[in-house]
């Protein structure tokens, strides 16, 4: 087998109705022994795995797998390398904030392979509200980060119902927090949607149903922060462990992570820089944790998470980039809505990548 290999260094609530009774998952006991504060603390070292063999292509095969590509003060990406039988290229858009790993491979290789191997350190955050650091936007930054894109648009009834959820609200912060609200009481997670979902949520809010998962619940929070003139973007990436808080629903086994991909999001709040927000993992939360649907944001188990996921992300999870409507290079010009999954062609027919076992991928991560 050729092998290619490259390494780059790192440079540097609102309620809904009901209350429902805790299952036997948790106790009562158990609910208030959880709580849920994640504090930066430490940096935690994962080596990241991922390996993608088409079993039986079809003729020219072409693959893509996001990079990390998010340098920040809770990651950093530390080396990266791959090995493959075919043409690997890493390409980037600092436009969009996406790297990709890119294999080509011509039509005599029947079974394609591509490996790739990322050390990346990441660790809890949490914003401080009683110390403002003072950041602000550019102009150019704020007009970026409250655009409008192909699958987040600003108009028409996305337009509209941000503006029913903010009400009377004024600042960033206070409209932030009256969407997140309004997230979490109004949509909710659909254990049927495939993946992460697609992110559709015009078509969301035009069906009158808001149900989904992560990429689409997120989303939803992102575009209305953006009509309401909130800086807000997803954050697309994948879960490397069990949370250190007994959540099941928080976290991903390391063994196995081929499902464990996970859009979160950040607001640019004035005074206080880009901080993490997560309605969908608490509406997550709400519909799988228990074992039952809990609808009430009171409730032992969910309390502290739809306060924490305003503001704090647990440093289980590593993020991929943060971009939306991407065109893969050399693929057929459609746009994507996002990039969290390997995606691939094979004879020009696309891939399923939500179905690992079809894809034939899988992830693990180890913990150094």
């Amino acid at each position: 087998m050729k092998t290619v290999r490259r390494a780059f260094m790192a440079r540097s609530v609102a309620l809904a109705a009901g209350t429902l009774a805790l299952s036997s998952a948790h106790s009562a006991a158990d609910a208030q022994a959880l709580g849920f504060n994640p504090q930066p603390g430490a940096w935690r070292t994962f080596k990241v795995h991922t390996r993608i063999q088409v079993m039986q292509a079809q003729g020219a095969t072409q693959l893509w797998l996001p990079l990390t590509s998010v340098q920040s003060g809770w990651q950093q990406t530390q080396h990266v390398e791959w090995k493959s039988n075919g043409l690997v290229r890493a390409l980037q858009d600092p436009a969009q904030g996406i790297k990709i790993a890119s294999a080509t491979f011509d039509a005599t290789q029947r079974v394609p392979v591509l490996e790739v191997i990322e050390t990346v350190q990441v660790k809890s955050r949490a914003v401080v509200w009683n110390r403002p650091t003072g950041e602000q936007l550019t102009a150019d930054e704020r007009a970026h980060w409250t655009r409008a894109t192909q699958w987040l648009p600003t108009d028409g009834i996305v337009r509209d119902t941000a503006r029913r959820a903010v009400g009377g609200a004024s600042t960033d912060i206070a409209k932030a927090r009256a969407i997140y609200d309004w997230v979490i009481q109004n949509a909710f997670r659909d254990q049927s949607v495939k993946g992460c979902g697609s992110g559709d949520i015009k078509g969301m809010l035009e069906s009158g149903y808001l149900g989904g998962k992560c990429a689409d619940l997120n989303a939803l929070f992102v575009g209305l922060c953006r009509a309401a003139g909130v800086p807000a973007r997803d954050v697309y990436g994948l879960r490397l462990a069990p949370s250190a808080f007994g959540y099941k629903q928080l976290g991903g086994k390391s063994s196995s992570l081929s499902g464990a991909q996970h859009c979160r999001a950040e607001v640019f709040l004035s005074r206080y820089g880009w901080v993490a927000m997560d309605p969908a993992d608490v509406t997550k939360v709400m519909r799988a944790e228990t074992g039952d649907w809990v609808r009430d944001t009171h409730h032992p188990v969910i309390a502290p998470v739809a306060r924490a996921l305003f503001g704090q992300w647990e440093g289980n999870w590593m993020a991929y980039n943060t971009a939306h409507d991407v065109v893969l290079p050399g693929s057929d010009g459609r746009s994507q809505p996002f990039v969290m999954y390997p995606m691939g062609t094979t004879g020009g027919q696309p891939l399923n990548h939500y179905s690992p076992s079809e894809f034939s991928y899988n992830i693990q991560a180890e913990e150094a």
